[in-house]
C-alpha cells in the first residue's frame, strides 16, 4: 500500500511531520481540527512539502527520520535547497551535537533520497569543516 510523509506548516509558524496512506484525507482532518492535537491547536495548516513510498512503513520510517531533523534541516528539505551554503549550515550544526553518533546512525538512509552529485559535495564539505 502507498504511503505519503508530509510536512505541515502550521499558524504558529512550527512544523508538523506525518504519514498517511490517503494524502488527501488527512489534510483534510488536519484542517478541520481532527488531525492531531498540536495542528488543532495552530490551524490553519500549510501543506509544505510531501514524498511518497511504495509502502507505508518506508513513509513511517521516512516520517520519524525527519522528525528528528532540527528546523533549519527541516527548511533546507522543504526548499529542496542542496546547495553547498545550506548543506554546510546543517553539516556544522551535526557536527558541533553532542549527540553526533546518534545523529548519524539516525540519518544514516538519508543518502537514498539525495542524487550522487550532491552527496560527493557533502564529503567535500565535511573534509574541509574537520580540517579546520
Amino acid at each position: 500500500m502507498k504511503g505519503f510523509v508530509y510536512v505541515l506548516k502550521c499558524s504558529n509558524g512550527k512544523y508538523y511531520t506525518g504519514s498517511t496512506t490517503n494524502l488527501e484525507k488527512r489534510l483534510w482532518q488536519h484542517q478541520n481540527g481532527e488531525g492531531s492535537n498540536f495542528t488543532k491547536a495552530h490551524l490553519p495548516v500549510e501543506l509544505v512539502y510531501v514524498e511518497e513510498f511504495e509502502r507505508i512503513d518506508d513513509a513511517f520510517y521516512r516520517e520519524k527520520q525527519i522528525q528528528g531533523w532540527s528546523r533549519k534541516k527541516k527548511e533546507a528539505l522543504i526548499a529542496k535547497d542542496f546547495s553547498p551554503k545550506a548543506l554546510s549550515e546543517c553539516i556544522s550544526e551535526v557536527l558541533s551535537d553532542p549527540n553526533l553518533k546518534e545523529n548519524l546512525v539516525k540519518n544514516i538512509n538519508l543518502t537514498k533520497f539525495i542524487p550522487q552529485n550532491i552527496i560527493s559535495q557533502w564529503s567535500e564539505l565535511i573534509g574541509k569543516l574537520k580540517g579546520k
